[in-house]
């Protein structure tokens, strides 16, 4: 029998090669798990519609967790709501979380810490990765992102909306991670080999959010289903 594993799902990149990674092992039964902002009914800090996500679990072939979050979510409410999610996996016998993070460290602890509460532990398939290789295998693996928020303290606004190519690594500035991990943009993964077909969506309108952060809606279509 295969053992639960909870995989956090932000719908973006790192998401998908950390999935990829742990479904190559076939040990696993995978459920997503997602947080989304109540009120907007999309993908925190990704600004990704609800339906999309679905969209994305159906093509999968995994379940999805939502967890949902007030706007202007404070870090306790965040915890006290994640606990509880927590522990409704772990009673189903899931005992680890798999994150995409890459190098971060205080968020690497942040999850430990938080997870340690509940008797599980977080797993980090991308951890120490070289950045700039990791964005080539994505590429080269024949995933497919675009991207749907900027934050313009880090980059210019025209880069939202864009498809993650190598086109895009090339024009980031030299002080960008190509990977975004330090929170330069966020992406949405729409086909790539662990999809059984694409995400149909189209590129809505873009809006700048807290004069801050470039935001491109994603309007879902029809998949034919």
């Amino acid at each position: 029998m295969k053992e639960p594993l909870v995989v956090a799902w932000s719908s973006g990149k790192d998401s998908a090669l950390a999935l990829r990674k742990i479904l190559e092992t076939d040990n696993y039964r995978i459920t997503l798990l997602t947080t989304v902002t109540e009120g907007y009914q999309r993908i925190s800090m990704h600004g990704v519609r609800e339906q999309l996500l679905q969209n994305q679990a159906k093509s999968l072939g995994l379940a999805v967790d939502i967890v949902t979050i007030p706007r202007q979510c404070s870090d306790e409410e965040y915890r006290r709501r994640m606990e509880r999610a927590m522990l409704r996996h772990y009673d189903r016998g899931a005992r680890s979380v798999v994150f995409g993070d890459i190098f971060l460290q205080g968020i690497r602890e942040y999850r430990e810490e938080n997870l340690a509460k509940v008797g599980m532990k977080p797993v980090f398939p991308l951890w120490q990765a070289d950045s700039r290789e990791l964005s080539r295998t994505f590429i080269e693996a024949g995933f497919q992102a675009v991207i749907t928020c900027v934050d313009t303290q880090a980059l210019s606004s025209s880069f939202t909306g864009r498809l993650y190519d190598q086109s895009f690594v090339a024009d980031l500035p030299a002080d960008a991670d190509p990977c975004g991990e330090n929170g330069e943009f966020h992406s949405f993964v729409f086909d790539g080999p662990i999809f059984s077909k694409p995400v149909a969506f189209q590129r809505g309108e873009v809006v700048l959010r807290e004069e801050r952060f470039s935001f491109c809606d994603l309007l879902p279509l029809d998949n034919g289903d």
